[in-house]
């Protein structure tokens, strides 16, 4: 569709803060005066489309016939009320005869359609043509907004977007209604939405091969449920699979005729520019992968793909990096760089000229060290969206500045769910919070990133949540961001287990975030690769504190478990049971081994004990990983979960497995009678709700060790506490969320008063290095404050002005311990 770039910039003055549905109700169970009968008495409305509509729309159609057999129990053959002349007409503007006319009449009002993006309306009406008595009519804009119009009323009905990617079965119900009143949607908040298919060797790719049999991993087999999951929630673009254990993305013609078909935009990562997977395309050497030696070969290279691909609805990626995620090889310096860069550019942007697609949207990704060979002055076309990047860990490095907003080419976001990289991966459990996802996105949304957003999503499977959250955000951030995090997770959680355990599940979820957003399961070491291993800076008392959080977490998730609906069971052990009682087993697993090697000598019987724990919660894993691979949803999910590490690849990037003693040698004991081990004495705190916020300061729900952190804003008066100190001498510790400023400068500032004395703490931002990699691993920076304190009362204020400022607690510490970072 080379049309598209016509249309992208048309609509880009069209896509903002969506149009809300102008009626919350769309579907109710029971009938009322005037509604429209989507299903009443065994049968359904007929669902009709036009032949000359998009090829979308009628694989929308198909899919909303489906989904209400599925809801009905009715075969989709017999769902037909055409003798009762009720139909579902799906059609996009100037596609569908029918509905045009409705249109010009001024049945439907689509003055707000007209030339917006990706927006569409569902509205009931009576005799919309001879013959016909009644009809809900949904309308498009354009292809994929007709698509998302049939997918908000499967949505309603009760189909989870999840259905297949999550075994989410709907409730069934033998009637649907439709009120009357229109109902409008869109335009998307975030012009450009998807997500990546990535670091895909130990999941979506071993899955694959079982699933789809005879077409390599992934194929079209997979890319046909990835599209309708993207449909279904409100997406729109697609970073495939790039990794060499993949089949590059466009080795078969057959998946982008596929995301054609689908209306799924292709796009490629910041390594793969002019839609190029190099790791398996670049058939040369991979030392002349050099624009400075090898420009013609590389040229051709990239105008071959253009060729193939000049038909497609396409976001081409500029630039050049190394062959997979490394940087450029020829150049020597930022200088050097900074020229081939320019050079580069001019030569893709002609190559695009001359296959007529000078206008098709075009982004540059300045990530790792690209963002210094941008930052030293490197010039890129204005009409190019820059797609800024956060630090892999959820951090976002740069928000555009006022020159960068108003370049025509806009502003996008890629942000990690899932990375293989420095310091340590995380690549099992998904555990980043949604709180995180929605100040940062919501930051980046607000500094005027809103052409693109991408989440690396990893093998999609287990971040379900994040995803859907993401790409909420995207579609509509003011409606989204405006609910409280337990809220939307509640609901997201009900509609996928149901039974009235969404609130319930909410409250596990969160702690499942808090617990492990002071490690994630995938970082538990408290050294880097290549040093000289060492014990956590926990005391076994501390330890055992934490575990004591993940074992009340899975008592939780025991007594949800029985009223989960038998349907529903995969769901929850896939969506919940799997990733929470995997992370308390890994942490059980980690602490016990430390524990056990630290007690050899001091308390050999309680070594053991420790060492049982540790070889019990090792058992554990393998039994729930198990059942995740061969027993869930009939053995669908064979080979899509691998407890990190996974093996031996990439060792400098992962974690190094505790020593847990082999169960054989562990000696028989008994444990019966042993005092329970003394729990750690708290130490006086300050957590966010302690202080009285000032205009401008505000609470973040469902984020942080304490479930909420103090977030600046432009505040006119500091946030104060008073604090009461025990006995001894005292210092204190501020703990901050390691987030880049917003003027994209090098330093966060924050004014700590204490007892009226004053301490200006400017803290360093720059990526790399062992302290930022030791801030994103414990998710916080910690930063001890002067003087020493005695006992008694003291009073604390806080002065910031840049919301990038997110304190977790003031810690208050013996003044001889050494401050750790836990």
């Amino acid at each position: 569709m080379r049309g598209v770039s016509a249309l992208a910039l048309a609509a880009t003055m069209l896509v903002g803060a969506p149009v809300r549905a102008e009626t919350p109700e769309l579907v109710r169970f029971a009938y009322s005066r005037g509604d429209f009968a989507l299903a009443q008495n065994g049968r359904t409305a007929r669902i009709v489309t036009a032949p000359q509509d998009h090829e979308l729309v009628r694989i929308a159609a198909e899919g909303l016939r489906a989904d209400l057999a599925a809801v009905t129990g009715q075969p989709a053959s017999k769902a037909d009320m055409a003798a009762s002349g009720a139909q579902v007409w799906i059609g996009t503007l100037g596609r569908n005869p029918a509905i045009d006319r409705l249109v010009s009449s001024g049945r439907i009002d689509a003055a707000k359609l007209k030339g917006a993006w990706e927006s569409f309306l569902i509205v009931p009406l009576s005799d919309p043509a001879p013959g016909i008595r009644q009809a809900l009519v949904i309308v498009g804009s354009d292809r994929r907004g007709t698509a998302y119009g049939a997918y908000e009323l499967s949505r309603a009905i009760g189909v989870s977007p999840w259905h297949w990617w999550a075994d989410v079965p709907p409730e069934h119900h033998d009637g649907l209604f439709v009120a009357a009143g229109t109902r409008r949607f869109g335009p998307p908040s975030v012009q450009y939405r998807g997500i990546f298919i990535n670091d895909e060797d130990w999941g979506l790719v071993p899955w694959a091969q079982g699933a789809f049999p005879g077409e390599p991993a992934p194929g079209p087999g997979t890319y046909e449920k990835v599209f309708d999951l993207l449909l279904r929630l409100r997406a729109n673009t697609l970073w495939p699979a790039m990794h060499k254990a993949s089949r590059a993305f466009n080795a078969d013609p057959a998946n982008a005729a596929l995301a054609e078909r689908y209306g799924v935009v292709m796009g490629t990562s910041h390594a793969e520019p002019m839609l190029r997977n190099n790791v398996s395309e670049w058939t040369g050497r991979a030392e002349d992968f050099n624009y400075l030696t090898h420009r013609a070969a590389i040229g051709e290279y990239w105008r071959e793909r253009v060729r193939g691909h000049a038909a497609y609805e396409t976001i081409w990626t500029l630039g050049l990096r190394g062959i997979h995620d490394s940087g450029m090889i020829g150049p020597n310096t930022d200088e050097e760089r900074r020229r081939t860069l320019e050079q580069v550019f001019a030569d893709q942007r002609d190559m695009l000229g001359r296959a007529g697609l000078a206008g098709a949207p075009q982004v540059f990704t300045p990530y790792k060290e690209v963002l210094g060979i941008y930052r030293a002055g490197l010039k890129v076309p204005d009409d190019v969206t820059l797609m800024w990047t956060d630090d892999n860990f959820g951090y976002i490095r740069h928000f555009p500045d006022a020159p960068e907003r108003a370049r025509a080419g806009g502003n996008g976001i890629y942000y990690h769910l899932s990375y293989l990289g420095a310091p340590l991966s995380y690549l099992w459990l998904s555990t980043t919070p949604p709180a995180l996802i929605r100040e940062e996105m919501g930051r980046a949304w607000d500094m005027g990133a809103r052409r693109m957003w991408i989440a690396n999503a990893g093998d999609i499977k287990p971040a379900e949540l994040q995803i859907d959250y993401f790409l909420s955000l995207a579609w509509d951030i003011e409606g989204t961001r405006a609910q409280p995090i337990e809220t939307w997770v509640g609901q997201w959680a009900q509609d996928a287990l149901g039974n009235g355990t969404g609130k319930q599940a909410a409250a596990l979820l969160g702690d499942y975030y808090r617990l492990n957003f002071a490690r994630r399961p995938e970082h538990l070491q408290w050294y880097l690769p290549g040093e000289k291993p060492h014990a956590s800076p926990l005391t076994i008392a501390e330890a055992d504190e934490r575990l004591a959080g993940f074992a009340a977490m899975e008592r939780r998730v025991a007594a949800l478990r029985p009223l989960i609906p038998p349907a529903r069971a995969d769901a929850f052990f896939e969506l919940l049971d799997y990733p929470l009682s995997a992370s308390a087993a890994a942490n059980r697993r980690f602490f016990a081994a430390e524990a056990h090697d630290a007690l050899r000598d001091a308390d050999p019987a309680e070594s053991w004990r420790r060492a049982r724990i540790a070889a019990e919660a090792q058992e554990t894993l393998t039994a729930l990983t198990r059942r995740y691979n061969r027993e869930v949803a009939g053995g669908k999910w064979r080979g899509i979960m691998a407890v990190e590490p996974a093996d031996g690849q990439w060792r400098s990037f992962r974690q190094s497995l505790p020593v847990v003693p082999a169960a054989a040698s562990i000696p028989d004991g008994d444990d019966a009678g042993r005092p329970a081990p003394s729990p750690a004495a708290p130490l006086p705190l300050l957590r966010p709700d302690a202080f009285t916020r000032a205009k401008g300061w505000r609470l973040i729900d469902g984020l942080g060790r304490n479930g909420a952190l103090l977030a600046a804003g432009s505040p006119s008066a500091p946030a104060r506490a008073s604090v009461t100190l025990p006995a001894g001498n005292w210092r204190a510790v501020i703990d901050l969320l390691p987030a880049y400023p917003s003027d994209n400068g090098d330093v966060l500032r924050l004014t700590v008063r204490i007892d009226g004395a004053a301490q200006t703490l400017e803290i360093p931002r720059r990526t790399g290095d062992r302290d930022w990699a030791m801030a994103v691993l414990d998710n916080r920076i910690a930063m001890p404050l002067a003087p020493t304190l005695g006992a008694g009362r003291h009073e604390v204020s806080l002065e910031a002005g840049d919301p990038a400022v997110k304190i977790e607690a003031i810690r208050f510490i013996p003044a001889d311990k050494t401050i750790t970072p836990t």
